[in-house]
């Protein structure tokens, strides 16, 4: 038996007995539960209740715990204007993993590129701060996750040419075996978008209404906005619809009506996944099926990303 459970087991034989009341046990509870709350592993900070987790990140990256679990990918509606939605096909997550509470922001990238030398990107004119980061490549993404990494004293997700990395460095292609922050892999984007196991099965990341949760054509006023100001999700993720497309792990390719256990597409083709539609976008790509794809060099005033981090 740990010292806690046995402490904890003597606090209630003492109220059983009358010895204490459960408000004086409760006080002394307390501080131990917010004591083990500021834990820290590797730099990011370890926040946890009964409810929910996150991790912040020394450079101020906000990631939320994920569940895994089993999904159905792809154009469940049947509406999708994109052939490239089908062939619906079961999804099976068998591990945790965290994901960014936001896109990364002009914040969070720009001391990234003081501390590196890296060139910051242009914010189009609209403002930096709390915006999600724009102009950023699919290679540049990777090379922020890499870094991040390292400065928590993890191993590193991506080898030069873009594969993925295990613990000891050596390439892989099972995900699980990944340590570092990383993107998405598509089928995680989608299944955290979706809602993970707390999914109400919305369109879009959080409602089915596009005005709650996206910034689009519609509403933006033709610009970015800053992250976390529409409706969160029921994972409470935010702009997981509109604001900017997300860039993914795959490589883009198309659907098989198979059944896929923890999938990750590394055939190398042209083309990186992106998701989540933007704010010049129309609402249609900012549904949860709604696939993306872009040249691993391209960058845009609607393109950004999101990371995460399989859970050790």
């Amino acid at each position: 038996m740990s010292e806690e459970v046995a402490v904890w087991s003597i606090e209630s034989i003492a109220i059983a007995l009358g010895v204490m009341s459960e408000k004086e046990v409760t006080e002394i509870r307390k501080p131990q539960v917010e004591q083990k709350a500021s834990e820290t592993k590797t730099g990011a900070t370890y926040r946890q209740d009964s409810i929910e987790r996150e991790i912040k990140t020394s450079n101020g990256d906000e990631l939320i715990y994920v569940e895994g679990g089993s999904f159905v990918m792809g154009d469940t509606w049947g509406d999708g204007d994109r052939d490239n939605e089908k062939p619906t096909h079961k999804v099976e997550l068998t591990y945790d993993f965290y994901v960014g509470k936001y896109p990364v922001t002009f914040d969070e990238y720009d001391r990234y590129c003081k501390e590196t030398g890296a060139t910051k990107p242009s914010d189009s004119g609209w403002g930096r701060g709390r915006r999600p980061v724009i102009y950023v490549s699919w290679n540049n993404a990777v090379e922020y996750c890499n870094w991040l990494s390292e400065k928590e004293g993890l191993p590193i997700a991506y080898y030069g040419d873009g594969s993925l990395l295990d613990e000891n460095r050596r390439k892989t292609e099972d995900i699980t075996r990944v340590k570092g922050y990383r993107l998405l892999t598509e089928a995680e984007w989608e299944y955290a978008a979706r809602g993970g196991k707390k999914s109400m099965g919305y369109k879009y990341s959080g409602s089915n209404s596009p005005d709650s949760v996206a910034w689009y054509r519609d509403n933006s006023g033709g610009k970015t906005h800053e992250v976390g100001q529409k409706k969160r999700n029921e994972l409470r993720l935010y702009d997981m619809s509109g604001n900017v497309y997300e860039w993914c792990s795959d490589w883009y390719g198309s659907y098989s009506i198979s059944a896929q256990t923890n999938p990750y597409d590394s055939t190398a083709g042209s083309y990186r996944v992106d998701r989540g539609g933007c704010w010049n976008s129309g609402a249609t790509y900012s549904r949860v099926a709604s696939r993306n794809y872009g040249l691993p060099t391209y960058t845009g005033s609607g393109l950004g990303f999101r990371i995460c981090r399989t859970v050790p």
